[in-house]
């Protein structure tokens, strides 16, 4: 049976940058080495909505053996107009060691050089102005800075 493909299409929502205070180092432990990233705060902006990331946010990262990079990510976003929407996502980080290292020393390393997406989810207010958020699947790309990484996100239609 010959099934014709599907579509994939998809709509920029934002860019969010995030800014890394610092990290608590679990160690090595039986899912990998584990480092809870702590947020120190960040923005994100786009056409239908834009805020502030706010502090006291993180990431419960994993470099799994062989090196690949696993995020589990809880944020909270306050929109410019007062609304609080929380977004969790899971990623994937996947860059070799030479890449890492000229990230470490400072260099603006191209995001095509390595692969880092994300798979936001939203909750928010069902009955405020930002609800669709709650009913939507979306995308990140990712470019990890020196500060901490920035995101473009994409609504999947």
């Amino acid at each position: 049976m010959d099934i014709p493909r599907m579509e994939l299409r998809s709509e920029f929502l934002y860019r969010a940058h995030i800014e890394v205070e610092g990290f608590y180092e679990v160690g090595d432990t039986f899912r990998g080495h584990r480092n809870i990233v702590r947020v120190k705060g960040g923005w994100f902006e786009g056409p239908r909505l834009k805020g502030e990331v706010l502090a006291g946010t993180g990431d419960w990262f994993l470099t799994r053996p062989g090196g690949v990079g696993e995020g589990d990510v809880r944020d909270t976003y306050r929109t410019h107009d007062g609304h609080i929407i929380y977004v969790s996502y899971r990623g994937i980080i996947n860059i070799d060691a030479h890449t890492w290292a000229r990230l470490r020393n400072g260099e603006d390393v191209d995001p095509s050089e390595y692969y880092f997406r994300g798979q936001p989810m939203y909750e928010t207010a069902v009955d405020g102005p930002y609800s669709w958020l709650n009913e939507i699947m979306a995308v990140a790309v990712g470019n990890q800075g020196q500060s901490g990484p920035t995101y473009d996100v994409y609504q999947i239609l």
